[in-house]
């Protein structure tokens, strides 16, 4: 988890810095999802493909906002990384928690756009947001001693 943790923290600073993440921080945190799901206790059937398949459909979600122009492939491809280590139970709450991240985050670059005008285009570094929704998962699944949300 810790190793997740830091993948995203360097994704987001990544996206931060040059609006870019790299495929290997990607695949990074693909691949190490396969032996966290073998360490975790999940099942070769029924879990591990209701899994994968959970965390295809939301990459193949974002894969039509790339298509639109509306996200960047770098964001996309970390969203679905991210996903393969979300507990099914969470996937909802993690999507929402990034799109009001992702919301926050577009309201300020509006906002320094508005402060420091600029001819290049707004570019959100969603990887950010990604992040922020990740960690957050990982604190609900793991590290919260309460009831999670997604438990009720």
């Amino acid at each position: 988890m810790a190793l997740l943790a830091a993948l995203m923290i360097a994704a987001a600073i990544s996206d931060l810095r040059s609006r870019t993440i790299s495929n290997a921080l990607n695949g990074a945190m693909a691949l190490l999802a396969i032996p966290f799901w073998l360490a975790s206790g999940l099942m070769a059937w029924p879990d591990i493909p209701l899994q994968l398949g959970a965390a295809l459909g939301v990459f193949l979600a974002f894969v039509g906002l790339f298509a639109i122009g509306a996200m960047g492939g770098g964001d996309v491809k970390m969203i679905g990384a991210v996903m393969l280590w979300i507990p099914l139970p969470l996937f909802m709450p993690t999507l929402t928690v990034m799109a009001i991240a992702g919301g926050l985050l577009s309201a300020a670059m509006l906002i320094y756009i508005k402060l420091r005008p600029s001819d290049t285009p707004i570019e959100v570094p969603y990887g950010v947001a990604i992040a922020a929704a990740g960690l957050w998962a990982l604190h609900q699944h793991y590290l919260n001693q309460f009831q999670s949300i997604a438990s009720a």
